[in-house]
């Protein structure tokens, strides 16, 4: 039975705002929830559109969060296909794009991210896609068995996680596929110079073709369709698409009109949070892509655009709303796979951070863990197709203590000793 004399309207449609739904009422909320998502999708996560579902190994179905009954079946009211346009936080209310209006008690942003665009020629032709939503996933999964089946060409810009995943993808379909990305090796950003090298391998080892050092200038067409794309160092490869990968941006405007903090974009941009990811308004908070929240543990504000940065946000979002204690020092953690290749990487080591990487394992058979490490302490972990180390790895990152580096590169040394 609900109780309307108080409403928690959560906008964003995606992980985060429906995990922070579903926990609401596990935490016995009787309250009115309404979840607003400018999709017309349910909500759905958004790992398979990169990999098990773009890749045909998994079905569409398997990508939403609850079955659409569960909705009805828990009371919480959806509204899809509509837009927030405004928040009012004087009168406590949120206005949709039809010019209706919702009063709220709490309130949660869970906006997410938007693709960043290519600012060039051409990306106005049939052929340039983008990969964040359903219906992107969709579109260029049939895309891409077109491209197997013809013997097409797909040039991706940016060597980040979302253009290798779908690199790979595009590889097993059969396209032909240029990577062009301005660093000098994939994930430069995140893994280092020390790690990158591995993944470019792996990609060539598949077909794929990489073009180091350059920027795309132009997309090429005619008649609506794109023909090649154009470097900024005179280079022209030949495409039938193109998906800009290069990078996602936080969906701030609303925050922004309703006057909330932002974090600085060195923080990664996003909405300001604290540790109970409470806005500058004590009644607002934000959760998932769209939230910089100062970590506990880190001791720095970081803005997560991960999968599991969603999963476990929400709900510590929905604890904090019903006036729960909160310390959201969850170690961030995110996943891969491409080809024969599984990873996961826990914690944060952003490039000038660490003093050293450590490998365990075999890194020329890819059966590894890979450390980064300042002072004896380490930061980050990354294990490639070795399984069941993610507690491991964390309690080493949760220490924040030096560990003897001698022991963490051999495998015979049992991971959890180290802290002993």
């Amino acid at each position: 039975m609900v109780d309307a004399d108080q409403t928690f309207v959560i906008i964003g449609g995606g992980l985060a705002g429906a995990k922070a739904a579903e926990t609401l009422r596990a935490e016995g909320f009787t309250g009115r929830v309404i979840l607003i998502g400018d999709e017309l999708d349910h909500p759905y996560e958004r790992p398979p559109l990169s990999k098990g579902y773009l890749s045909g190994k998994e079905e569409r179905d398997s990508v939403f969060v609850h079955e659409p009954a569960w909705y009805a079946r828990n009371d919480v009211e959806l509204h899809l296909g509509q837009p927030v346009t405004a928040i009012d936080r004087a009168r406590k209310a949120v206005r949709l794009g039809d010019g209706t209006t919702m009063h709220y008690d709490k309130l949660l942003l869970a906006t997410g991210a938007e693709p960043r665009r290519l600012d060039i020629p051409g990306t106005d032709l049939a052929g340039v896609h983008h990969l964040r939503r359903l219906p992107h996933a969709d579109r260029l999964q049939g895309v891409l068995s077109a491209l197997g089946r013809d013997n097409g060409h797909l040039v991706i810009a940016g060597a980040g996680w979302i253009g290798l995943e779908v690199a790979a993808a595009a590889r097993a379909y059969g396209a032909e596929v240029t990577v062009v990305e301005s660093a000098p090796t994939p994930l430069h950003g995140v893994l280092g110079p020390e790690l990158g090298q591995l993944f470019a391998d792996l990609h060539s080892e598949h077909g794929v073709r990489f073009h180091f050092g350059a920027r795309l200038t132009e997309i090429v067409g005619q008649d609506g369709m794109v023909l090649a794309a154009r470097t900024d160092d005179g280079e022209e490869h030949p495409a039938h698409d193109v998906l800009a990968a290069i990078g996602a941006a936080p969906r701030t405007a609303l925050a922004e009109q309703a006057g909330l903090a932002l974090a600085d974009r060195a923080d990664g941009g996003g909405i300001a949070v604290d540790e109970a990811l409470r806005t500058s308004d004590p009644d607002i908070h934000a959760a998932g892509d769209v939230a910089a929240a100062r970590h506990p543990l880190l001791d720095t504000r970081l803005r997560v655009e991960h999968w599991a940065n969603a999963l476990n946000g929400g709900p510590a979002a929905a604890r904090a709303m019903l006036g729960q204690e909160v310390s959201y020092d969850r170690v961030p953690y995110f996943f891969s796979d491409q080809y024969d290749l599984g990873l996961e990487y826990s914690g944060w080591a952003p490039p000038g951070s660490y003093d050293q990487v450590v490998v365990r394992g075999d890194a020329g058979k890819r059966e590894f863990i890979a450390f980064w490490v300042k002072e004896g302490r380490v930061l980050a972990g990354m294990n490639v197709n070795v399984w069941d180390v993610t507690e491991a790895v964390q309690a080493l990152v949760r220490a924040g203590r030096p560990v003897d580096l001698d022991a963490l590169a051999d495998p015979s040394v049992p991971l959890d000793t180290l802290l002993r």
